[in-house]
């Protein structure tokens, strides 16, 4: 990767992304789309300023959603204790054991894959706003739509790094040589968008599907974000809202269905019946090929195995296995298969879960948990058991008089609800404080500067403003 925008300074990839549309799936119908468009007629209408739209939610590593490739996965997901790496890469096996660098390859995606897709979002925000070819209710719509987008992007890059240059234009002279903004300066602006994107856009999806964000998406990021910064109440009315006037439903008939096309707990998803042959990329990276010499690289921990009780759906349905002689010995290893298909032709269809309501639910578990008091104690639990109960699991026994208790039940289900999807594993031991005493009782190498990956080594020798995490050299 160049620059933090060197890779952003032409539009032309982000531009073309109407081609890769014209022979599948659309997230927006685009007739006749052009094969290509310059920067300078990119916004002249909204025919051909959808086609920018319509490249921001491509699950295409190039140019696409940030979150195309499995690493946003899959790498926190080997720094918690989710998952074994069992390949030879050494960037990845350091995300395991608590060896980073600056200059390891997986840290360096996590950081120029957002960026990259930061300034598509910033310039389709440019691009739209006071455009006078533009009608005021698609500009409203579509800036809208975008400030949910840049937010999801800040929240993890502020979880993976800390301080990180807040980016909001496309002026390279200023953003290239940006210093990190503070956490809390992030988080303003995170909330800033989410606040701005409510009041722009409308409870009914945009196009078909459920790609593009509506209001319900934009308060359920802003739920997420809440929880993570200890708003209780804030958190508990978003996931509220979410869940009671939302228009979604928990999938209660096989928990394999959740993940599909067309789900009814998906609140914001993105379609991975694309112009590509592979299918989302956490099937791709998790599910070994069918033949007999084929293995998973990611192998689903002991320590997640042993979290999920016997009868647990989540365990049957979402996880995989295959057996592997191990000297000598069959070794049967398990691998996540929440999405089960390699190829984007294989059916039924599948798409990349970004936001769900099973996820709303335990936000307004913790946070009812969090505000505490009988009534609070008992919602969290209520809805803590909502899970468990689509799982296939008995209710909890958790003493619903005791806030510690039901926290812990909280999390519980959070750990095996949750689990292989982005990084909330990780997130979740991080934010309760909680990392050093799992991680460190779990596996060796553990230490509090491991909570923070590294500032990309390549990124600092271009723009001397950006300082390193501690820990790293």
């Amino acid at each position: 990767m160049k620059k933090i925008l060197n890779l952003y300074t032409t539009m032309t990839g982000l531009l073309l992304v109407a081609v890769l549309f014209t022979s599948c799936k659309k997230l927006i119908e685009i007739p006749n789309p052009p094969s290509a468009i310059t920067r300078e007629v990119q916004f002249a209408d909204s025919l051909t300023a959808l086609s920018a739209v319509t490249g921001i939610y491509a699950l295409d590593n190039a140019h696409g959603f940030a979150y195309s490739n499995v690493v946003f996965t899959a790498l926190p997901a080997l720094s918690a204790d989710e998952l074994t790496y069992i390949n030879t890469t050494s960037d990845y096996q350091q995300f395991y054991n608590y060896s980073l660098t600056p200059v390891n390859g997986g840290a360096a995606t996590l950081w120029g894959n957002i960026y990259q897709s930061i300034y598509q979002v910033n310039s389709v925000l440019g691009g739209v706003a006071n455009n006078n070819s533009l009608s005021a209710s698609f500009q409203k719509q579509i800036s809208g739509e975008m400030e949910v987008v840049r937010a999801l992007y800040y929240f993890s890059l502020v979880n993976f790094f800390g301080d990180v240059p807040l980016v909001t234009t496309t002026d390279y002279s200023t953003s290239a040589r940006l210093p990190r903004s503070p956490v809390a300066a992030v988080y303003s602006q995170i909330m800033a968008d989410l606040a701005d994107a409510r009041k722009k856009l409308t409870p009914t999806y945009p196009s078909a599907g459920r790609a593009r964000p509506n209001l319900y998406a934009a308060i359920a990021l802003q739920a997420k974000v809440n929880l993570y910064r200890g708003n209780w109440q804030s958190a508990y009315n978003g996931a509220d809202s979410v869940i009671r006037l939302g228009g979604y439903n928990l999938v209660q008939t096989g928990l394999t269905k959740v993940f599909l096309n067309g789900s009814t707990e998906a609140i914001w998803q993105i379609p991975g019946a694309q112009a590509f042959s592979n299918g989302v990329p956490d099937a791709v990276a998790f599910v070994p090929a069918a033949s007999a010499n084929s293995f998973p690289n990611y192998i689903i921990s002991p320590f997640l195995l042993n979290a999920f009780e016997t009868g647990d759906q989540r365990l049957a349905d979402w996880t995989g296995s295959k057996v592997r002689v191990v000297g000598g010995v069959n070794q049967t290893q398990y691998y996540p298969y929440k999405y089960k298909n390699r190829l984007s032709t294989a059916a039924p269809a599948e798409d990349q879960m970004v936001l769900r309501l099973a996820e709303m639910y335990l936000i307004r578990a913790e946070a009812a948990a969090h505000i505490g008091g009988g009534d609070n104690l008992e919602q969290a639990l209520a809805d803590v058991n909502t899970i468990r109960l689509r799982a296939g699991l008995l209710a909890s026994n958790a003493d619903v008089t005791s806030q510690a208790a039901v926290l812990n039940a909280v999390m519980k289900e959070r750990q095996t609800e949750l689990f292989c999807e982005w990084a909330n594993r990780w997130y979740d031991l991080k934010r309760t404080g909680t990392a050093a005493a799992v991680l460190g009782a779990e596996k060796t190498g553990y230490n509090n500067n491991a909570t923070l990956y590294p500032v990309p080594q390549a990124q600092r020798d271009l723009n001397n403003q950006l300082t390193q995490n501690l820990g790293y050299n």
